[in-house]
């Protein structure tokens, strides 16, 4: 599928066991990137995953912590997750990312 209209890919909770992370997925063989929107108040629990990760805020706000390291992120702004580091994502506001995840044996942000 060469040409990905997001309008047209059906919504989902992308990683219910970690995130409330809701949009559209397109995988690629070796990339992922999801539309994705979290609510004021909602966001990702610490976590880690083997895939490098980089999440660009759309619209909203994100308080990131990467690790220790936190930040606050509106938009235009992104984060970079490396393998494995831990990491939490909380909206301060209703926000909207494009969050991008290396695929690996075949799973990019569904695990």
């Amino acid at each position: 599928m060469p040409f990905i209209h997001f309008d047209n890919v059906e919504k989902e909770y992308v990683t219910p066991k970690h995130s409330t992370a809701y949009g559209e997925l397109a995988t690629g063989q070796s990339i992922e990137v999801g539309r994705l929107t979290f609510k004021a108040g909602e966001g990702a629990e610490r976590h880690h995953h083997p895939h490098e990760q980089i999440m660009v805020v759309i619209s909203g706000r994100l308080r990131v912590d990467l690790d220790g390291d936190i930040g606050e992120l509106g938009p235009g702004s992104a984060f970079h997750a490396l393998p494995d580091v831990p990491h939490q994502v909380t909206a301060v506001e209703d926000s909207e990312v494009l969050s991008c995840k290396n695929v690996i044996d075949n799973k990019g942000h569904r695990q």
